[in-house]
């Protein structure tokens, strides 16, 4: 039953320790396919796949006809989970319109998760704490004029979301300040008491689109960089097996995707599947160099600790390229990987929380329900 306003209050009052209001919602209605895809095999291992996807949910008058397009999204996510191929975890980008929430009850996943909002304050962030870098250089390209949406960051899940940390970036370029663009970390249950595992999303400056010159986005790039790499150092323990993607903005850019390197806490797939001894089914090792930098969209993960991460195989989704329909101007970028648990890796997962906690927005602000 729903409990009293007072009561809501004071579980607000502790969730929001571990859960922030703005970041999670519960389930959402009941899909047709409940159950995720990953199991735990009898010889320990778990294969999740991850599917990144750039849906460009931008407001108008920046883009027409986006409202229509993340809902058929959501159409296309409910046409996989009716074949039983729906991916275990859907990293969403450039969500920033409300349809994005029509678009997540139609695919029919259980857990959302929401990254930075509009209102999320940048961590350190004050007079002079970007040092050479000033934060308004450019106004005519939308520098100082405040943030009008969101991240745009989502995590849509059938395994059970823990715990959810984000952090909005302290830098930016041109237009790209527009969006409070950031990081999230959503702590996932794998299935079978398998453990838990980590999923980080992120959206980092972009190049042209920016408006400003490269010297400018270049070094916000860089500096979103070395704050991504530090919010994971800081937020992701090493016993928790780690899987990264979203949109990182490094096409035909190594100095973007160069930068600090030698520093990631995570190798990208696509860097991985093209050596000799990988054998990743769907990337042909040697068939061009360097094709981490053909596609703005990576994904990564986590080597050594007690659990043993590896892809297996690597596709594209609603590619135009492949004659698909196209709702965005990204593919989406799909993985699965196999998860080789020891024994410690195996213990008991952390019980999904009893509260689920579910804001809503009305006419005079934010809702919230829950249930015990």
């Amino acid at each position: 039953m729903f409990l009293a306003t007072s009561a809501v209050s004071l579980a607000l009052a502790a969730a929001a320790v571990s859960v922030p209001l703005d970041l999670v919602s519960g389930p959402s209605p009941e899909p047709s396919r409940a159950s995720p895809q990953a199991t735990l095999a009898p010889d320990g291992t778990v294969q999740i796949s991850i599917l990144t996807y750039n849906v460009r949910g931008l407001p108008w008058p920046l883009a027409l006809g986006r409202g229509q397009a993340l809902k058929a999204i959501g159409r296309q996510l409910a046409a996989l989970r009716e074949a039983g191929q729906q991916p275990d975890v859907v990293l969403i980008q450039e969500g920033f319109r409300d349809e994005i929430r029509e678009l997540v009850e139609m695919s029919g996943y259980r857990f959302w998760a929401q990254g930075p909002s509009r209102s999320d304050k940048p961590p350190g962030a004050g007079p002079g704490h970007h040092g050479r870098y000033p934060k308004v250089r450019y106004p005519l390209a939308g520098e100082g004029w405040g943030k009008f949406t969101g991240s745009g960051l989502h995590v849509l899940s059938d395994l059970p979301i823990l715990e959810v940390r984000s952090e909005a970036f302290r830098a930016c370029a041109g237009f790209d300040c527009l969006a409070n663009k950031g990081v999230m970390l959503a702590r996932l249950a794998l299935p079978d008491g398998a453990g838990e595992v980590d999923i980080v999303n992120s959206h980092l400056n972009a190049k042209g689109a920016s408006k400003t010159p490269q010297s400018r986005n270049l070094r916000a790039h860089h500096l979103q960089t070395e704050q991504l790499i530090a919010f994971i150092r800081r937020e992701h323990p090493a016993d928790i097996p780690l899987l990264v993607g979203g949109d990182f903005n490094v096409r035909g850019a190594p100095a973007r995707y160069d930068y600090h390197a030698e520093t990631r806490p995570y190798v990208v797939v696509s860097e991985f599947c093209q050596g000799p001894q990988a054998r990743c089914d769907g990337q042909i090792p040697d068939a061009e160099p360097k094709p981490w930098l053909r596609s703005q969209d990576l994904q990564a993960f986590s080597v050594g600790g007690p659990v043993e991460v590896r892809p297996l195989k690597v596709a594209t989704v609603f590619d135009a390229a492949r004659g698909e329909r196209a709702l965005s101007d990204h593919a989406g970028y799909l993985v699965r990987y196999q998860l080789h648990l020891a024994p410690a890796g195996r213990a008991q997962a952390a019980a999904p929380p009893t509260v689920r906690v579910k804001p809503t927005f009305g006419p005079w602000g934010f809702e919230v329900s829950w249930r015990p």
